[in-house]
Formats: structure tokens, C-alpha cells, sequence
């Protein structure tokens, strides 16, 4: 691990240089892949010069020990000591992770798909709740929403909303997102009290660049239509409504939010991009060893990873067995605990393998 981070420290030096040449500032291209590696290493680099100091500290400490000091100096010498040693193994373990393999799509965009499964109008309605929570985390984040895609039940429920969060490290926070969210209440339609299981399949997808996934145009049939609302009421008079439909695989995307056809066409090619980059990260992902694969993270769409009980007002993630009794503030967009859960869960469990290989 050593020999690759001193490896690490001399490419961080190289590009730092490199980056200062007005030759490669011009060559804007070169400039922002070396700005982006270099904002990479750098947190890295930091936390090994701060493991290092640290070593040269206990060496210094136990050098000064042999020497001859009077009581008092020496007490603050093994004090000074004793609180770096047990540096020592936090830093450590900072640096694994670090040095962990990173998700290239960490970074990106996500293009979100919620939709209504079991549990007709009330899994509709709290496909709407899902919304707003995804909404109100972005909100909290500082990242911005923009709806793609609406098909309402017209009790102010939603059998399907895509929508775009953009923002610095959006797929890293939301990737865990992916699954089956169940939910169990008592719907205002129910005159029994009885309390109702329903079920809402989230999906999140990075946002795929052209350079990312190639669609050859030949490939795709475009339909246009007249967008509608509930009840099939227009929303407006002319053809802007876009479907997109993918021979090869069958994929059928729509849009229908924006007004202008150029604009709904555009929106429905970032859907298809992202869902044709998302079939190509799970046949990557089949094709790896089932001892390799992380169990949080996948994505599954079929596996249920989350509970809201409204009686107890509770949320259970089953992936990792939390239960956090605050089900207003989540479903208000306060979601980091959860995310913050899972991300270190499945960072262990990485390290796990990494140290096992």
C-alpha cells in the first residue's frame, strides 16, 4: 500500500506541474482531465502526508526519550507520543478507503424513475411522496430537480415521474436509492382503519454522455403525439409530446413536460441514454464473480430495501437492519443518516474484499 501511495505523491506533483503550464491551459480538454485527477489525488495525498508526519512524530518522540530529561519534560514527551500511536490506526484505515477503487459514476447526474406498483391509487400517492422527499434532499443539497417526464393518477397520486437531479456527487449519495419501497398505512379511501401494503419501485440512473453510450439513429423510431393531462384533458394544441422507441432492445421512452418537441425529444434521449448505459453496467456487473460484488449498491429493482410504517413512524432499511423513528423528517428530504449508513456499510464491506484478495 505504501510503495502505491509514494507512486501517488509523485503523479500528484507531475500533474500539479503540469497544470501550471500555460501550454496545457490552453489545451482546455487536457486541462480539465488533469484538474479532475488532480482533485482526485489530492485528498489522498493530504491524509498520507498527515500519516507520515505523524510517524516522524512517534520517531521523534521515542528518539527524544532516550535522552536525558527532567521529569516534567518527559511526561509531555510520552503524552505527545501515546496520542499519536493512536493516530496511527484510524489514519490507517483512511487510507484503505481512500484507495478504494472509486465508481466512475459518482460524479454524474441521475435521471430518477419512481413508479406505482402494488396498491393501485395508494401506491400512486406515495410514488408522490417518494417525489417530494428526492425533492427536498436536493433542496438540502443544493442540487437542482428537473421533471422529465409525469403520468398522474388525478387524486394527486403518480403512476410514474422521471425526473434529473443535477449536482456535484449526486450518484454517489442517491445509488443506493434503487429498489422496492414498501408502505404501510391506512389509506383515507379505507372506512375500516385497516392498514394496507403497498409497494413503489425506484430506480436511479447515472446520466450517460454521448461519449458514454453510442445510439445510432437509425436505431430509434420517433413518434410524436399531443400531450395530455388527467382525464385526457389537452394540455396543449400541437404535437409535442415525444416517444422514443428503441428497436434493438424495445425501450420506449416519452416525454411530454416541456411545450417545445425539440425540448421533450432531448429530455427523452437523455432517459434512453441512461437506460442503455444502465443495461450495459449490469451485464458488466453479471459477467463479475458473485464474491466481488458488494451486496449494497446493486441497484436491483426487485429487491425490496425499504419500509415507511406510518403507525409507528418508522423507517427500516433492511439492507443494513436500520430502524430510524422519524418518518416525517425523512419523507421532508432528511435522508442523510440513511445514505450516510449505506455508504459506510458498503465501504467496509469493499475493504472487506480488497484486504481478502
Amino acid at each position: 500500500m505504501f510503495a502505491q501511495l509514494d507512486e501517488l505523491i509523485v503523479k500528484f506533483e507531475n500533474i500539479s506541474t503540469k497544470i501550471s503550464d500555460p501550454a496545457v491551459i490552453a489545451n482546455q480538454e487536457m486541462w480539465r482531465k488533469l484538474m479532475k485527477e488532480h482533485s482526485d489525488l489530492e485528498p489522498i495525498v493530504e491524509k498520507y502526508k498527515e500519516y507520515k508526519s505523524t510517524l516522524e512524530a512517534i520517531e521523534e518522540s521515542l528518539s527524544m526519550l532516550d535522552d536525558q530529561l527532567d521529569d516534567d519534560f518527559r511526561d509531555l514527551v510520552k503524552e505527545e507520543l501515546s496520542d499519536n500511536k493512536k493516530k496511527v490506526e484510524p489514519l490507517e484505515s483512511e487510507l484503505k478507503l481512500l484507495l478504494l477503487p472509486k465508481d466512475p459514476n459518482d460524479m454524474k447526474n441521475v435521471i430518477v424513475e419512481i413508479r406505482g406498483g402494488a396498491g393501485g391509487d395508494e401506491a400512486a400517492l406515495f410514488a408522490a411522496d417518494l417525489y417530494r422527499m428526492y425533492n427536498r434532499f436536493s433542496e438540502r443539497s443544493r442540487w437542482k430537480s428537473e421533471l422529465m417526464d409525469i403520468n398522474e393518477n388525478g387524486i394527486g397520486g403518480f403512476k410514474e415521474v422521471i425526473f434529473m437531479i443535477k449536482g456535484e456527487g449526486v450518484y454517489s449519495k442517491l445509488k443506493y436509492e434503487s429498489g422496492v419501497h414498501r408502505v404501510q398505512r391506512i389509506p383515507t379511501t379505507e372506512s375500516g382503519g385497516r392498514i394496507h401494503t403497498s409497494t413503489v419501485t425506484v430506480a436511479v440512473l447515472p446520466e450517460a454522455e454521448e461519449v458514454d453510450v453510442e445510439i445510432n439513429a437509425s436505431d430509434i423510431r420517433v413518434d410524436v403525439f399531443r400531450s395530455s393531462g388527467n382525464g385526457g384533458q389537452s394540455v396543449n394544441t400541437t404535437d409535442s409530446a415525444v416517444r422514443l422507441t428503441h428497436m434493438p432492445t424495445g425501450i420506449v421512452v416519452s416525454c411530454q413536460d416541456e411545450k417545445s418537441q425539440l425540448k421533450n425529444k432531448d429530455k427523452a434521449m437523455k432517459v434512453l441514454r441512461a437506460k442503455l448505459y444502465e443495461m450495459e453496467l449490469e451485464k458488466q456487473h453479471s459477467e463479475m464473480a458473485a464474491e466481488k460484488r458488494s451486496q449494497i449498491g446493486t441497484g436491483d429493482r426487485s429487491e425490496r430495501i425499504r419500509t415507511y410504517n406510518f403507525p409507528q413512524g418508522r423507517v427500516t432499511d433492511h439492507r443494513v437492519g436500520l430502524t430510524l423513528h422519524k418518518l416525517d423528517q425523512i419523507l421532508d428530504g432528511d435522508i442523510e443518516e440513511i445514505i450516510s449508513t449505506l455508504t459506510t456499510v458498503d465501504q467496509t464491506e469493499k475493504l472487506k474484499q480488497a484486504t481478502a484478495e
